[in-house]
C-alpha cells in the first residue's frame, strides 16, 4: 500500500520538521511499505502543497483546503486522517507539539497503539525509540495492521528538495465544533527559531535571575544564535516557556550548543545531546553536563560571557 505523512505548516510554508519526517517515511517505504504521500490540510494553503511537491521521495500531495483545518485542531484533523487511513499502511508525523496532539487521537480512533518518537527504522514493523529520558533505547515491534508513528526529527536528516510529486485536491470533512482556536501567544524575536537554529546558547538556573539571563543576548547576537533555557531556568521565571529545551520542552540538534550555568539534568540532556558540538560553561566541575560536552570550561559564567562576547567582536 503506502505511507501518509502529515505535513506541518503555517498555511504559507512547510515547517522544517516535515522534511526530517519525510526522510523517515522514505526509509520506511524502502522497507516494503511503498510510496510516500503527504497530507497538506489547512486553509488557503496551496503554496504549501506546491512546496511539498519538491520533497524528495514524495509521489503525491493530498490537499485538503478548508477553514476548519486552518489551525490544525486535532478534533478536526483526526477524522480526516482516519478517513484517509484505509489506503495506507502507516501514518507518520513529526514528534512536535502538533504531531503529539493529533496522532494519539488518530491512533485511538483506529484502535491501534501509537509508536512514539522513533529514532531508527529497523524494518517495516520494528523501530527504535528512546526511553527513560534517552538513557536507554528500546526496540519495539508493532503487530498492528496500521502503524501510527511520530518521528524524533533530530534523528533524521532533512529530505532534499528536488522531487516532482503531484498535487491532488481531496474532499474535506466537517467542522465538528469540539474545540476552537483562541489565539497565538508567541514570543516575538528576530533570532532563529529554536528547533531549526544551527547555533543555540542556553542558560540554566546558574544564571541567577531574569536580568542576568540577558547576558546571553550579546553572545547570541554575535553568533546569530537562538536562545534556549533549562526547565529550572524557566520554572524560576528567568526565561519564557517557549525557550525550554529538554524532555518536557523542545528537542534540538544544532551544529553548536552552548550550555551556560546548566548542571545537566537528564531531562535537559534528553533534548540536546544529539547536538553536533556541545560546549559547557559551569563553575561546578562535577556537573553532569560535562559528561556529554565536547568542550568544557570550569569557570564563573559572569566572567566568561563578557569575555566571550568581546572575543567575538
Amino acid at each position: 500500500m503506502a505511507i501518509l505523512l502529515i505535513a506541518e505548516h503555517d498555511n504559507k510554508i512547510l515547517k522544517p520538521a516535515t522534511l526530517n519526517a519525510a526522510t523517515a517515511a522514505s526509509e520506511l517505504g524502502a522497507c516494503g511499505m511503498g510510496d510516500v504521500c503527504v497530507l497538506v490540510a489547512g486553509h488557503d494553503c496551496a503554496s504549501v502543497a506546491d512546496e511539498a511537491t519538491k520533497i524528495n521521495g514524495i509521489t503525491k500531495i493530498l490537499l485538503a483546503d478548508s477553514a476548519q483545518y486552518q489551525n490544525a485542531l486535532a478534533e478536526n484533523m483526526a477524522p480526516l486522517i482516519v478517513e484517509l487511513a484505509k489506503d495506507y499502511d502507516a501514518i507518520i508525523a513529526p514528534a512536535t507539539t502538533s504531531g503529539k496532539n493529533i496522532l494519539p487521537r488518530v491512533a485511538a480512533l483506529l484502535d491501534v497503539q501509537q509508536i512514539s518518537e522513533i529514532t531508527k527504522i529497523i524494518s517495516n514493523d520494528t523501530f527504535q525509540r528512546p526511553i527513560f529520558a534517552g538513557n536507554a533505547i528500546a526496540t519495539v515491534k508493532s503487530l498492528d495492521g496500521k502503524k501510527i508513528i511520530t518521528v524524533r526529527t533530530t534523528a533524521f536528516a532533512a529530505a532534499g528538495s528536488d522531487g516532482n510529486g503531484i498535487v491532488e485536491e481531496i474532499s474535506t470533512g466537517d467542522d465538528f465544533g469540539l474545540s476552537s482556536f483562541v489565539r497565538d501567544e508567541l514570543t516575538k524575536s528576530d533570532r532563529p527559531e529554536l528547533t531549526s537554529a544551527k547555533i543555540i546558547i542556553s542558560g540554566g538556573r546558574g544564571m541567577g535571575s531574569a536580568e542576568n539571563f540577558k547576558l546571553l543576548d550579546a553572545v547570541a547576537d554575535k553568533l546569530n544564535a537562538a536562545i534556549g533555557a533549562s526547565r529550572a531556568a524557566v520554572d524560576s521565571g528567568f526565561a519564557p516557556n517557549d525557550y525550554q529545551v529538554g524532555q518536557t520542552g523542545k528537542v534540538v540538534a544544532p551544529e553548536l550548543y552552548i550550555a551556560v550555568g546548566i548542571s545537566g539534568a537528564i531531562q535537559h540532556m534528553a533534548g540536546m545531546k544529539d547536538s553536533k558540538v556541545i560546549v559547557a560553561i559551569n563553575k561546578d566541575s562535577d556537573a553532569p553536563i560535562f559528561q556529554v560536552a565536547d568542550y568544557g570550561m570550569v569557570a564563573d559564567l559572569f566572567d566568561v560571557l563578557p569575555e566571550l562576547a568581546k572575543a567575538l567582536e
